[in-house]
């Protein structure tokens, strides 16, 4: 018996949007782990029933490079499009009058219905605290129960999910020359920029974890606009103060937790209540610890049952 391929394609029936004709092409990595390899491209076919005469939209968690393979097979319809939510459905090529290479179409493929916002966590604290880590430590660790959750960077340093998860090879200066060469700098839409994609995605996602940078500042007011949560995390105990003044304060966001950061290997709980107080690490590139079970229950409570 031929095993499943990792890679499950699945197509829509044709769908509208105003006069536009679309399917949904959605992709599901099969394998237990969620990973896949070049190779798996080799005997990779789409689905039948594409309607040339429409456009497709693809959507799913999956890499750069079968996102690439998937636009480049559907060259024979009239578009395609790539799902991002935190803006919508993106046109990257079209062969027909219908629709323009960067038009952006509000189409949700889900197609669920989104009664209420769902929560959005502010992760904070000082530089060198850990923040960037413990955000992907919690996303990878919530991800297998929960695949509908979404962590948005929302700073310019360079540091993304992919410097995380480089192989262990690569070296602390690796990491270092990598996010200098992808580093940002802060203009007058950036803020306002994301505070947009996090209201975006809060209307399709069970949870937004939001990576923040390390600084108190003004200019991050529309984050707390649009996030409802935060969690502290922070290696200085005099720095923790402002953070609840700017989040707690002035932003009326609740407070989750509270985590000391340690380069130790420790796990101590000091309070749970009126939001849990916890001294645990080390947070570090490379070598990060566990997501302590206590923390990731305190975030769980914002997220549905499951069974």
């Amino acid at each position: 018996m031929q095993s499943p391929h990792p890679i499950r394609l699945t197509l829509s029936q044709p769908q509208s949007w105003q006069t536009l004709s679309y399917q949904i092409l959605d992709i599901e990595l099969a394998t237990k782990d969620r990973l896949v390899a070049p190779d798996d491209l080799g005997d990779l076919e789409l689905p039948p029933g594409i309607d040339t005469r429409g456009g497709v939209v693809i959507s799913g968690r999956a890499p750069i490079w079968l996102y690439a393979y998937l636009v480049h097979e559907l060259h024979p319809t009239a578009w395609v499009a790539c799902y991002d939510p935190r803006l919508g459905a993106v046109v990257v090529a079209t062969h027909s009058r219908q629709a323009q290479i960067g038009q952006v179409f509000p189409i949700d493929p889900s197609g669920k219905p989104r009664p209420r916002l769902c929560p959005a966590v502010m992760v904070v604290g000082p530089p060198d605290s850990g923040k960037s880590v413990f955000s992907h430590a919690l996303f990878t660790t919530l991800l297998p129960t929960y695949p509908d959750i979404y962590l948005q960077r929302a700073h310019w340093d360079g540091e993304g999910n992919w410097i995380l998860e480089l192989d262990e090879m690569a070296t602390d200066a690796d990491r270092e020359a990598y996010k200098l060469a992808n580093k940002g700098s802060l203009t007058d839409g950036f803020f306002p920029h994301h505070a947009q994609a996090i209201l975006n995605l809060r209307r399709q996602k069970q949870l937004v974890i939001v990576d923040v940078g390390g600084k108190v500042q003004a200019e991050k007011v529309p984050l707390l606009e649009a996030c409802s949560h935060y969690i502290v995390i922070s290696s200085k105990p005099e720095e923790i103060a402002p953070w609840h003044e700017f989040c707690g304060d002035r932003g009326n966001l609740k407070c989750l937790a509270v985590i000391h950061s340690s380069l130790e290997t420790c796990e101590t709980v000091h309070k749970q209540e009126p939001w849990l107080e916890i001294t645990c690490g080390p947070w570090v590139q490379g070598n990060p610890c566990g997501v302590p079970p206590t923390l990731l229950e305190q975030v769980k409570t914002l997220l549905p049952r499951t069974s």
